[in-house]
Formats: structure tokens, C-alpha cells, sequence
């Protein structure tokens, strides 16, 4: 408890005073930073004759459009759109002002440029994934990339992290947030953290012999991996005996998913490891951890800086801000970022307990805090079922109903049209690994029950398979994260596709049905 975080003044502050200060950074960010140097805002805020003076509380960031992803993608007449949001100074504007000419005159002009510099040249760079569109670069100064260090810091803090603990990130070595966070934080907090690249670089098996070696307290990394690489450690029989922490990021991590990590960290000799999420995104340039928390309690939310960023909670269909506490889209605006610059991101991101600014139960920290569980818009999906009636199938709930079923391991839900026709009706198969335990006929039972409690709709088919045939499907070390929602429907004209539910997978010959439903046939692989 005796942390950085905890001495900073913004942790003793009462909400009333944190929206203030707030409101005050963000007027001189504006003035100072923004507003001078970045294209897009300059050009809207003439538009809509704003001003940094605009901005007097937080309640005036509604005078502010959102911005969202479609405003950085690139476009046949705009290619370089995300260019407009980068900060280029203006050296005539920086020599004019009054703090420019007193810091010349106290430290000197070639140390005033230098410093010019390293708050404002770009020279790292991270891009979001890239799988609803072209990836978006993010272009990060030494500002900001003091300011990475710095959250991570605190990151470490808030997961009740100690400088003698050995730590291995095993975050996909790229141009992504989750992994230089946890390198830059690691860093500035001062601990042993080895970065193994994930699956694509060491594969599992390179992770699992370095894990061996080092016998880390934390293990950092993407949930479906780590699970992957924690399954393996417990068919193996190898024995973890100080592992700690388990913190994941990159995905959503339902509480099924966390039993079950618990489980398996247990079967490697570590019954007292916390499972604890992060949540971050490439536009923020940071990301923020849950911190331990007693048996009992339900997660204890991510812990937000309120002097780097304004977290609003909105309601989706209308853009209005919601009453603390009530669940919404998360949108995001800095208070000290340079390079890539928006204001009033929208993630898309909705969490179901909203923003709170009560003390947290697990640590007492009295800092804002994000609760409840986050899901993405663009993973509800439409299926028809048939060619008159449609039925919306929300993927962010089907993952907790899938993750949180005792018996289930590893799964994937592929989307495909029959016969791979355009024109016909689709299909959901549903790939599983069964845990040892679990019985095949009793899951397919389970499964249906709840496909049809949480979407009104049958799989067409349930396959189950081997450890090594879920990691292949999965793409675990392959792909930057592993893949648990493929849609194979092909769009019209396209050739079609061919059927992953056939081959060495799941071939015709070994398979068995189990039950049948009413219109659908469950099938399952021996």
C-alpha cells in the first residue's frame, strides 16, 4: 500500500475536486498543446467557434464531437487521414511564447530545443489490430513515452506488484499496446520482466521451458494463450509453486475463464494465485488494472488516472452522459498525451457498472474507478437462421455463458453458410476441448441448454477435440490473438470456402452423433 499511486494528491482527492482539477488540465492542454498544433481539432473547433476557454467543466465536453475510428481511417480521397491528428508544432508559435523566451534564457537554446524535441518528434509507434479495418498507427514521443512508463508504474502498483518478483510477459511481440505497456512498466517499476513474445515467437512450448527456468511470480499475457500454456504446465505435471499473479489483457476475461485459470494454476501448485485483468486500448496510450482482492468479492474495477485522462460513460444511442455508476460506452480524452491526439474517443467499449468514484474494496485507493464487465459492440453479430426471420446473437454474452460452463476447456464458435452458398441459411458449429472430467454427452446437453437460454438458437453442430487440435484452430502462436470467433460466411460472389468441420479436425469418419434436435443435428468428434 505504501505506492506512488497512493501518495499522489489525486488519490485524497473528493470526486468534486478531481473534476475540477480535470476540467483546468484540460483547458490548458487545449490552449497549450492541442489547439496550436493539431490539424483536425484546430479545423473543427473554428468550426463550431470553440475555444480552450469553451471548456470550464467537464459537463462542457458535450459541446465537443466524439471522435471514433471512422474519423482516422483513411479514405480513396483522404489516404493520410490519421496524419491530421498528429501534433506538428509550430516553431514560430513555440519561439513567441513567454515560457519559451525564459527557458532560453535560463537553460540555453540548444537545451530548449532538445527538450522541444523529445516532447513533441514521433519515434515509437504502436497501431490497433486492424481486424474491423486497416490498422491505425499511434505515434508516441519521449513525452509519451515517459508518460507509458509511468502508467505502467502504477499498473504494477495497482496488481500489488513487488520489485523481487520475476515476471514473464507473454504479450505477442508487436506493434500493440498490451506488450510495450507491460515492457515500459516493468521498466520504470523496477522488476525482472522477460518478454517471451507469446506464442508466435517461443510457441508454447518455448514459453512453458522458460517458465521452468525462471519460476516467475507473475504471469502476464493474452487469456487464451495463458490458458493454453497453463493447461499444458498441468497435462505435463509441472509444478509452479510461487506463481502469484496471473494478469491478462487484450480480450475480455469472463468469470469462467478466471475459475478456471485459478483451477489450473492450483493443479501446478499455486492454489492462492490472483487472477487479475487489465483493460486498455491503443488510442488511450495506456492501460489500467484491477487490483487483488479478497475471496468474495466481485472484481474490483480498473484503477484510472484521473491526471492523464477524462473517462465519460455514455449512453450509446444517444451520446448523452450517464449518472455515476450506470453502465454505458466508455469514451476517452488525455490530459497530457503528444504524437496522436483524439478527444472524446469512443471505443465502442460498453461496461456494465459504469464509472465510480467510491472507495475501492479491495485496496482503498480513492481513485475513479471503471466496474463491471466490458464488451464490444461490433462482436453482436446477425445470424439468419432462415430465410424469413432473423435472429441477433450478442457474442459478448455467448463468450461468459461459454467460458463460465464447468467441464468446457478451450472453444471456438465458427460462423459459416450451408454448403458455403451466399444465398443460403448460416450455421454456428461449435468447436470444444472437454475437460478430463467432464462427460461428452452430458456438455453437448449443457451447451444446448444454454445456446438456447442466452440466443434462442441451436448450434448445428458440436465438435470436440484434442488440446493440439484447439490450440491449431485457435491459431496459438500464429495469430496475434487467438481466434475463438471466426465467421467463414462468404460474401456473394465469392468462391466458397472450404469447411474447417471437415479434414484431419474432424473428418466424417470420426465423428458421432450424440442427440439431435428438433431441425438440427449435433454432431461430435471422438
Amino acid at each position: 500500500m505504501n505506492t506512488t499511486l497512493l501518495t499522489s494528491r489525486w488519490q485524497r482527492l473528493p470526486e468534486s475536486l478531481i473534476r475540477r482539477l480535470q476540467a483546468e488540465k484540460l483547458g490548458r492542454y487545449l490552449r497549450d498543446v492541442v489547439l496550436p498544433f493539431s490539424a483536425h481539432y484546430r479545423e473543427l473547433f473554428r468550426q463550431r467557434g470553440l475555444s480552450a476557454h469553451s471548456f470550464r467543466s467537464l459537463e462542457d465536453l458535450s459541446k465537443l464531437p466524439f471522435t471514433s475510428k471512422a474519423d482516422l481511417t483513411g479514405s480513396p480521397a483522404h489516404p493520410q487521414r490519421a496524419k491530421d491528428f498528429i501534433l506538428i508544432p509550430d516553431e514560430r508559435i513555440l519561439a513567441r511564447r513567454c515560457s519559451t523566451v525564459f527557458q532560453v534564457l535560463r537553460r540555453g537554446r540548444e537545451n530548449v530545443k532538445r527538450g522541444f524535441e523529445a516532447e513533441f518528434r514521433p519515434i515509437f509507434m504502436t497501431s490497433t489490430t486492424g481486424r474491423s479495418s486497416e490498422p491505425i498507427p499511434f505515434l508516441f514521443t519521449g513525452h509519451d513515452l515517459a508518460n507509458l512508463a509511468m502508467a505502467g508504474r502504477r499498473l504494477f502498483e495497482v496488481c500489488g506488484g513487488r520489485r523481487d518478483f520475476r515476471m514473464v510477459n507473454m504479450f505477442p511481440y508487436a506493434p500493440h499496446l498490451a506488450y510495450w505497456q507491460t515492457h515500459y512498466g516493468g521498466i520504470a517499476f523496477g522488476a525482472l520482466v522477460v518478454g517471451t513474445g507469446g506464442g508466435k515467437v517461443m510457441g508454447t512450448e518455448g514459453n512453458l521451458r522458460l517458465i521452468r527456468k525462471l519460476k516467475p511470480d507473475v504471469l502476464i499475457g493474452m487469456p487464451t494463450f495463458t490458458y493454453h500454456v497453463l493447461h499444458q504446465a498441468a497435462e505435463e505435471g509441472l509444478r509452479w509453486e510461487n506463481l502469484r499473479r496471473i494478469v491478462l489483457g487484450g480480450e475480455k476475461v469472463p468469470d469462467g475463464m478466471r475459475s478456471k485459470l485459478r483451477r489450473l494454476a492450483a493443479e501446478t501448485g499455486s492454489p492462492e494465485a490472483d487472477v487479475l485483468v487489465v483493460y486498455g486500448f491503443t488510442e488511450a496510450k495506456m492501460a489500467w488494472a484491477e487490483c487483488p482482492h479478497r475471496d468474495g468479492l466481485q472484481p474490483s474495477g480498473y484503477h484510472l488516472y484521473p491526471d492523464l485522462g477524462i473517462v465519460e460513460i455514455i449512453d450509446p444511442q444517444t451520446g448523452e452522459g450517464v449518472p455515476v455508476g450506470q453502465p454505458g460506452e466508455i469514451v476517452f480524452t488525455p490530459l497530457d498525451a503528444r504524437g496522436t491526439v483524439v478527444l472524446r474517443y469512443r471505443t465502442g467499449d460498453f461496461i456494465d457498472g459504469g464509472l465510480t468514484y467510491e472507495p475501492c474494496p479491495g485496496c482503498g485507493r480513492r481513485i475513479p474507478r471503471l466496474v463491471g464487465r466490458i464488451s464490444r459492440s461490433a462482436e453482436i453479430k446477425e445470424m439468419w437462421l432462415d430465410k424469413v426471420k432473423g435472429t441477433l446473437v450478442d457474442f459478448n454474452q455467448l463468450e461468459h455463458v461459454l467460458d463460465d460452463l464447468s467441464g468446457l476447456g478451450a472453444w471456438q464458435v465458427e460462423l459459416r453458410k450451408r454448403h458455403d452458398d451466399p444465398l443460403e441459411v448460416d450455421e454456428l458449429i461449435l468447436h470444444v476441448q472437454k475437460t478430463n472430467a467432464s462427460d461428452g454427452e452430458q456438455l453437448v446437453r449443457d451447451l444446448n441448454r444454454r445456446f438456447a437460454a442466452e440466443t434462442e438458437i441451436h448450434p448445428n453442430r458440436i465438435l470436440f477435440h484434442t488440446a493440439d487440435e484447439m490450440r491449431e484452430l485457435q491459431g496459438v502462436g500464429r495469430q496475434l490473438k487467438e481466434q475463438k470467433i471466426v465467421d467463414h460466411r462468404p460474401a456473394a460472389g465469392q468462391a466458397p470456402r472450404p469447411s474447417s468441420s471437415a479434414g484431419t479436425m474432424a473428418s466424417p469418419s470420426e465423428r458421432q452423433e450424440v442427440c439431435s434436435t428438433e431441425n438440427e443435428k449435433i454432431e461430435v468428434a471422438a
